[in-house]
């Protein structure tokens, strides 16, 4: 019998502290939740719109071997359109025979049209803590901002593009690597989070809707801008996956699932998180 109360009153003790845990936890993600809504409430707040701005200067300033601006590159809506281009991306591009997000488009005009090797652009493509996204990534935000308010609108109605979504999908539910992990493994059921970093369902598309669109993004806790491809390295890295290179198929794909996931969604690029 004293064995018995003695569990009793250790298992009353567990539960009561881990009832304070989690209302401690609670409290400190709605405060983390209220310094977010206080940013997003003076727009100018975010530090991203700088290297948008920075971004419109490089999409304008000739550049590289052959001196040349993108202001020739088409994202899909014609030679230097630049208004609502991300909104329709990932899409397929007939002159490089594949379908293309905004920063592997980037990358390929950078390469075509200004004679820079893409090679060398993708050996280290994202930024260290602290230290501000490069120019591929400045681009990218500049050209997503300028859809920023816009809802996705991709069709996704070609064969590749389909095939791309289709793969994207696969991957996102396939498990491997050391770990037996998949994007699926924290980002396939509401209410999951990591530490006080909340998990979105990315295959729901009323959760997709409300996040993917944030992106590229400034992270306070990493004091740079993050793109979309840099968000699927950085997941691939922290699965102990192959490193998922810059404008690869896998990377594209996912993106484009993911895009198609939260079709209709708003845009509000540069998003701010944590």
């Amino acid at each position: 019998m004293r064995t018995r109360s003695i569990l009793r009153a250790a298992f009353c003790a567990v539960i009561v502290s881990a009832s304070a845990a989690i209302a401690q936890d609670t409290d400190t993600e709605k405060g983390i939740e209220k310094y977010r809504q206080m940013l997003k409430e003076d727009p100018w707040s975010n530090p991203g719109l700088l290297d948008a701005d920075r971004g419109e200067t490089l999409w304008r300033t000739a550049g590289g071997p052959r001196k040349a601006s993108l202001e020739t590159c088409d994202l899909g809506k014609g030679p230097g359109k630049v208004d609502g281009a991300f909104a329709e991306m990932p899409r397929y591009f007939a002159d490089a025979d594949r379908v293309m997000d905004v920063e592997t488009r980037i990358l390929w005009c950078m390469e075509k049209i200004q004679g820079l090797n893409a090679a060398d652009l993708v050996k280290k493509p994202y930024p260290g803590g602290g230290r501000p996204v490069g120019d591929l990534g400045a681009i990218a935000t500049y050209v997503a901002s300028k859809s920023s308010g816009m809802k996705y609108s991709a069709k996704f109605a070609l064969a590749k593009e389909k095939d791309a979504v289709a793969l994207g999908e696969t991957l996102f539910f396939r498990r491997s690597g050391p770990f037996d992990f998949s994007c699926s493994t924290c980002h396939a059921a509401s209410g999951l989070r990591i530490r006080l970093q909340g998990l979105p369902f990315l295959a729901d598309s009323k959760e997709a809707k409300e996040v993917v669109g944030e992106w590229p993004a400034y992270r306070v806790s990493n004091a740079h801008v993050m793109t979309m491809q840099h968000r699927v390295y950085d997941c691939y890295w922290q699965m102990r996956m192959p490193e998922a290179r810059l404008g690869s198929e896998a990377t594209v794909a996912l993106i484009s699932y993911l895009t198609k996931v939260a079709s209709g969604g708003e845009i509000a690029a540069p998003g701010l998180k944590r």
